[in-house]
């Protein structure tokens, strides 16, 4: 089985998580060990960290059980191969104490997180994300720089 850190939209209660992870195993609330620059970003207001380890602050997210076919189907969700996304593993740590594991996490490249639409944050909670099936054409909106609030290691 594999261990996949969620933080954003795949989040219990938010647009993703049941077509990606309704039914599989929940393991707990979890931050990352190391801190990562958090934000809301992009023309669909999405969830972005991107791989820059030591910098931002620490995330919260959710720790979940999946199996590889699960595994690729949210790979796909995510963009995996396409350009400025990636999943890597992290260290991550229990909110409530315990011990340190490894998981899987989703990533972004810094030229995917353009237009930056909040500041550096912990814990993902905004709901302007626009999923897939709700997206109309848009003009792409202004580059505008990862915000300068994330502290850098």
């Amino acid at each position: 089985m594999i261990r996949l850190f969620v933080f954003g939209t795949l989040k219990n209660g938010f647009p993703l998580h049941d077509p990606c992870l309704g039914g599989a195993t929940y393991l707990g609330a979890y931050h990352t060990v190391e801190p990562y620059p958090m934000f809301i970003a992009g023309q669909w207001f999405a969830p972005m960290m991107l791989d820059k380890p030591g910098n931002g602050f620490h995330v919260s997210g959710e720790l979940y059980e999946i199996d590889r076919a699960r595994l690729a189907a949210i790979d796909a969700v995510e963009s995996i191969g396409k350009a400025g996304n990636f999943r890597i593993s992290i260290e991550v740590i229990p909110v409530e104490g315990g011990g340190r594991g490894h998981a899987f996490a989703y990533v972004k490249s810094e030229n995917l997180a353009r237009a930056v639409h909040s500041p550096c944050l912990t814990d993902y909670q905004d709901r302007r994300f626009i999923p897939r099936w709700n997206r109309k054409p848009a003009d792409q909106p202004l580059p505008a720089d990862p915000p300068d609030d994330c502290p850098e290691g």
